[in-house]
């Protein structure tokens, strides 16, 4: 490869990262919705939990839900990697630190799952305020993170 074609892809890969954990965000969002809906289909009665059982919440809250996990973790990953690669090191800031956290967060959610199915209560108010941490933390993080693209881009034009 050409070091001109090198150069390209570690400004780009910078930007994989903030385009990915965006659409996360919004994912994240259709995931607490599906939730919520699923919460509504367990409490209904009669035919109006039948009409709700035909939109699928269960089925389409694991789906995305397994995405997320996958995503996250993978996207916290590649976001250490190009920021080592671009940097020769990775800073150690409250935006890192969250993003960890938020990846433990995640993964612990998920791991509610086998007791949600068995009915245990306990297990599904944990999921349940994990992730509404979680959401609170994307939002910080989304702010940080559009900084630190700032930074980024100001950093790649010489204006900072």
């Amino acid at each position: 490869m050409s070091p001109e074609l090198l150069q390209s892809l570690k400004v780009y890969s910078q930007f994989v990262h903030p385009v990915l954990m965006w659409v996360l965000f919004g994912l994240t969002l259709y995931a607490m919705y599906l939730g919520i809906q699923l919460r509504r289909v367990r409490s209904a009665e009669g035919e109006k939990k039948k009409q709700l059982l035909k939109g699928r919440f269960n089925i389409r809250h694991h789906q995305i839900g397994s995405i997320l996990l996958a995503t996250m973790v993978l996207g916290t990953l590649v976001a250490m990697g190009a920021t080592y690669i671009n940097s020769g090191k990775l800073f150690v800031n409250p935006h890192l630190l969250v993003g960890l956290g938020m990846t433990g967060l995640i993964a612990t959610s998920a791991a509610m799952t086998p007791f949600m199915q068995k009915g245990n209560d306990l297990a599904r108010y944990t999921h349940i305020a994990l992730n509404v941490v979680l959401v609170g933390l994307f939002g910080w993080q989304a702010i940080t993170g559009m900084q630190i693209v700032q930074n980024v881009v100001n950093r790649i034009t010489g204006n900072g």
